[in-house]
């Protein structure tokens, strides 16, 4: 009779506490390191700058052309991708976003109708003070959705210092 071998389970089902060796092992990929992610950041600003395209450009690329002009038609029609309503928090984050993509004002305004708000300032005060604490929008952005200055001065988002016009003597 021939003796049976004993079967070894080193294979697919290894035990957790023994090492298998593998081949030799690779550095760790740096291309989402911090120091990596500042490079290229530096390397690209350096480039606008000698390159000639310097800070007043303002030229876009292709993605940020195409998702500021989204934005526009949306605010325009009033509909997020062409289906959904946009609700007033939604017209605050995309004003502010066109406004942080170096869209003037006006342009959004031309698009947009600023609403007039059906709430009474003294009930809405609480709501912007503590939306302005976790969003912090620009206080120009409260206006397309009916939020005036007096509302924003009571939430503490607007100072007394920041007042329209010149002083009066």
């Amino acid at each position: 009779m021939a003796s049976a071998k004993p079967r070894s389970k080193i294979g697919k089902n290894a035990r957790p506490d023994e090492k298998v060796e593998t081949g030799r092992s690779r550095p760790p990929n740096r291309r989402g390191s911090p120091e990596a992610i500042e490079k290229r950041r530096v390397a690209r600003v350096f480039n606008d700058i000698l390159g000639g395209r310097g800070a007043a450009a303002h030229k876009l690329d292709g993605r940020t052309e195409k998702r500021r002009q989204r934005l526009l038609k949306e605010l325009e029609t009033n509909k997020a991708r062409g289906t959904r309503e946009l609700k007033p928090l939604d017209i605050l984050q995309r004003v502010q976003e066109l406004m942080d993509l170096g869209e003037p004002l006006s342009s959004i305004r031309k698009v947009t109708k600023v609403k007039k708000s059906p709430v009474a300032p003294e009930a809405i005060v609480g709501v912007v003070e503590r939306l302005h604490r976790a969003y912090s929008f620009r206080p120009e952005v409260y206006r397309f959705v009916g939020i005036g200055e007096d509302v924003l001065r009571q939430a503490g988002v607007l100072g007394d210092a920041t007042k329209r016009g010149r002083k009066r003597s």
